[in-house]
C-alpha cells in the first residue's frame, strides 16, 4: 500500500513539473506588448528596435558618448559671502542728549543695540561654459549675494570668476571667467522634448567631483511656486520634470539629452528631506538661450508682458464656465482682470475669453504661456488664438514692458541689489501724508534689505545717508555712492521714524 501511494506521488510531482516548463515556455515566447511598442526581448535587456530619432536605435542603451562629450564643458563653482552687519530689529529713532558729540550709533556699538554680524558664508554648485571664452550659466541661487566666485574646471584648473548678470525671476546667472578655447555644450531644443525619453544630469552634487546621472523625462511645465522676482512678485517657471537624480550642489548643472545637446539648467528638486528623492527639475535650454542672450547684450532680462490676470480654465468649476460659454473640456487660460493700457487689450482681447495657442503652440496651463511669452521681449510680436462664446479668434499682439511700453529696459543694478520695488511718492500721496516727498516700498523681494534688516512692505523713505530723497533718482544716487546705507522713513499709520542701516 505504501508503495502504491509513493509511485502515485512521484508520477504527479513528474506530471506536475513537466506542466510548469511546457507553460514556462509557451508564456515566455509571447511578444510583450507596451503602449505604443512592442519586442520580443524583456525590458530588462535595455534593446530597442527603433526610436523616432534614431539617437539609439539598434543598440544597447549607453551613455558613455554624451557624457563624455558633456563633462569637460560642466564646471564646479564655489562662492564666499564677506561677514556683513545685519539689522535684528527695526528702531523707532530717538534723538538722544548725547548724538551731536558721539553720534546716534555710539551707545549702539558699545552696549549692544540692534545689529548683530552675519558670519562668512560659503556655497558651492555647478555650472554649464556655453562659449569658449568663457561664459557660463548657472543658477541665480549659486550666486546670489556672492562676494567671490571660484569656477574650477573638470582638467582641476581654477579661475576667479565675475558676475556678468543675474535674473531672479528666472533663477538663471551668467558669469565670466578669463579663459579661451574652453570646451562648451551646444543647446539643443526644449521644445522638442518628450516625456520618456532619456536624458542625464551632470553637476557636482554633495561637493563630489563630476557626476553623472540618467533618468527620464517624466514631466514638462511644471510649476512649483519657487522663484521670485527682485520685488517678490511671482517668477518665471516651467520645469522639465525628470527622475535623474539630482542633489544639493548639483544646481546649474547641464540637462543634456542622448546627443549630448544641452537641453536645461538643473534647478531644484522635490524632496520632504531637501535630498533627492525622486523628483528633479530643470529650466527649459530654450527659456535659458534667451535669459542668457539678454543678460550679456542689455545687462539685465527684456521682459515681455501679455497683460493679463488670469486662470487656468481647469481649475474653473463646470458653473463657472457654462456662464462664460466656456466648453467644460476646454484647456487654456481664462482671462479673469486686464488692464487696458496692457498689449492684450490693445489686441482686443477681453475679460471672459480663453487663450488656447500662443505663435501656434496648445496653451493648457499658466506655465506653457509663461513658458511662450518668456521668450520674447518688448516688442515684439506675437499670435494669439483665443475663444470667446464659442468663436474663435487669432489676432497680433505686439508684447509691452512692465512699465507699459514697447522700450527696452535698462539695466539697474544700484537698486536691484536692495532687492525691492521703490515707486517716487506722487504730490498728492505725499499731501496726505504730510510730507514734501519720498520713496515708497511697495514690495520687498529677495536681495539686501530682506538680509539684512526687518523692514515692511510700504515703508516711506524720506532719507538716505542723512540726505533728503523725494525720487527713486535720488534714492538711486545715494546708493551709488557708497558701501554703507542707512534708509531713515516711517510706516504710514504708525508713530516714530524707523532707521535701517545696510552694508551693500
Amino acid at each position: 500500500m505504501k508503495l502504491k501511494q509513493i509511485l502515485l506521488t512521484t508520477l504527479i510531482s513528474a506530471l506536475v513539473a513537466l506542466a510548469t516548463i511546457f507553460g514556462y515556455e509557451k508564456f515566455n515566447s509571447k511578444e510583450i506588448y507596451f503602449s505604443g511598442q512592442f519586442t520580443k526581448d524583456t525590458p530588462s535587456n535595455y534593446r530597442f528596435t527603433g526610436m523616432p530619432n534614431g539617437s539609439l536605435s539598434g543598440n544597447d542603451i549607453d551613455f558613455r558618448a554624451p557624457a563624455a562629450a558633456s563633462i569637460p564643458a560642466v564646471v564646479h563653482i564655489k562662492t564666499k559671502t564677506n561677514a556683513k552687519q545685519a539689522n535684528n530689529v527695526p528702531r523707532v529713532q530717538r534723538q538722544n542728549p548725547f548724538s551731536d558729540m558721539f553720534g546716534d550709533d555710539f551707545f549702539d556699538q558699545f552696549f549692544g543695540g540692534r545689529s548683530y554680524i552675519i558670519p562668512e558664508q560659503k556655497a558651492s554648485g555647478s555650472g554649464v561654459i556655453i562659449s569658449e571664452n568663457g561664459y557660463i550659466v548657472t543658477n541665480n541661487h549659486v550666486v546670489q549675494n556672492a562676494d567671490e566666485i571660484t569656477v574650477t574646471l573638470n582638467n582641476k584648473k581654477t579661475y576667479k570668476a565675475t558676475l556678468v548678470g543675474a535674473d531672479q525671476a528666472y533663477d538663471l546667472a551668467v558669469i565670466k571667467i578669463n579663459a579661451n578655447r574652453l570646451p562648451f555644450l551646444l543647446y539643443g531644443n526644449s521644445d522638442n522634448v518628450e516625456i520618456g525619453q532619456w536624458v542625464l544630469a551632470i553637476g557636482y552634487p554633495l561637493n563630489l567631483e563630476t557626476t553623472v546621472t540618467a533618468g527620464i523625462v517624466s514631466a514638462k511645465s511644471r510649476s512649483l511656486g519657487l522663484n521670485r522676482d527682485n520685488s517678490g512678485g511671482r517668477g518665471i517657471e516651467s520645469f522639465i520634470q525628470t527622475d535623474a537624480a539630482v542633489n544639493m550642489g548639483n544646481s546649474g548643472g547641464a540637462l543634456i539629452n542622448t546627443d549630448g545637446k544641452l537641453i536645461g539648467i538643473n534647478s531644484a528638486i522635490a524632496s520632504p528631506t531637501g535630498y533627492y528623492s525622486g523628483y528633479s527639475y530643470a529650466i527649459p535650454v530654450n527659456i535659458v538661450s534667451k535669459v542668457v542672450d539678454d543678460i550679456i547684450q542689455f545687462g539685465t532680462v527684456q521682459r515681455a508682458y501679455l497683460g493679463i490676470n488670469y486662470v487656468d480654465t481647469g481649475d474653473l468649476t463646470e458653473e463657472e464656465k457654462k456662464a462664460e460659454g466656456i466648453p467644460t473640456d476646454a484647456s487654456g487660460i481664462y482671462v479673469a482682470e486686464l488692464p487696458t493700457d496692457g498689449a492684450a487689450f490693445a489686441a482686443g482681447i477681453r475679460k471672459g475669453d480663453y487663450i488656447r495657442k500662443i505663435n501656434g503652440v496648445g496653451i493648457g496651463n499658466g506655465a506653457e504661456m509663461l513658458e511662450q511669452v518668456s521668450r520674447y521681449k518688448p516688442g515684439d510680436k506675437i499670435s494669439v488664438v483665443y475663444s470667446r462664446k464659442g468663436k474663435e479668434v487669432t489676432v497680433p499682439v505686439t508684447l509691452k514692458n512692465k512699465a507699459g511700453t514697447y522700450e527696452v529696459v535698462k539695466v539697474d543694478n544700484v537698486l536691484d541689489v536692495l532687492g525691492a520695488e521703490f515707486e517716487t511718492l506722487d504730490s498728492k500721496k505725499a499731501s496726505s501724508l504730510g510730507i514734501d516727498g519720498g520713496v515708497w516700498v511697495k514690495r520687498i523681494g529677495t536681495g539686501a534689505i530682506e538680509d539684512q534688516t526687518r523692514m515692511k512692505d510700504n515703508f516711506i523713505i524720506l532719507k538716505a545717508n542723512d540726505m533728503d530723497v523725494k525720487s527713486v533718482d535720488e534714492l538711486r544716487k545715494v546708493v551709488s555712492s557708497g558701501k554703507i546705507l542707512n534708509l531713515s522713513g516711517f510706516y504710514p499709520g504708525s508713530d516714530g521714524l524707523y532707521e535701517y542701516r545696510l552694508s551693500l
